[in-house]
């Protein structure tokens, strides 16, 4: 691809980057709003306003879906990106990182898909995947600072 400029682009990027840190925080929030809730059968003072445990439990699903797809595409503008630009992938450690995150996102979303009484693992499976995402999103921020120089005029 010889196009004029990806910088475009790369706003986008960041603007998905951004927002999926930001679903991350709220996917956070309203994970332990529902385990405070189903395990101490405290209820905050929202939830009534919110539609209860199932209003939710339905945000929480929503926000996944959200944070999915914009990783999903996080995924693509970085290969068509890097290969418009260099022509060729793994220019830097933001790849394996950016492929890592990839790859947990998606089993912490097939493991919330899992989530039911019969089903004890998928629950701990969902929240220890979702606090090593923790580092993976650190991970891939640091290396994609790096890239975000290299593109930058």
């Amino acid at each position: 691809m010889n196009l004029p400029s990806f910088l475009w682009l790369w706003k986008i990027a960041a603007w998905s980057m951004g927002l999926s840190l930001l679903a991350y925080l709220l996917l956070t929030l309203t994970g332990i709003w529902m385990w405070r809730t189903r395990n101490l059968q405290n209820v905050p003072s929202f939830l009534p306003f919110a539609g209860g445990l199932q209003g939710v439990r339905s945000l929480h699903y929503t926000i996944g879906i959200s944070m999915v797809s914009l990783v999903l595409l996080l995924l693509l503008i970085g290969i068509v990106g890097t290969l418009g630009h260099f022509g060729s992938l793994g220019h830097s450690s933001h790849l394996t990182a950016g492929l890592i995150v990839v790859m947990l996102v998606l089993l912490s979303a097939f493991s919330a898909t899992q989530i039911r009484a019969r089903r004890r693992w998928a629950r701990p499976l969902h929240i220890g995947v979702n606090i090593i995402l923790f580092v993976g999103f650190a991970w891939v921020s640091l290396t994609g600072w790096s890239v975000v120089q290299k593109y930058l005029p």
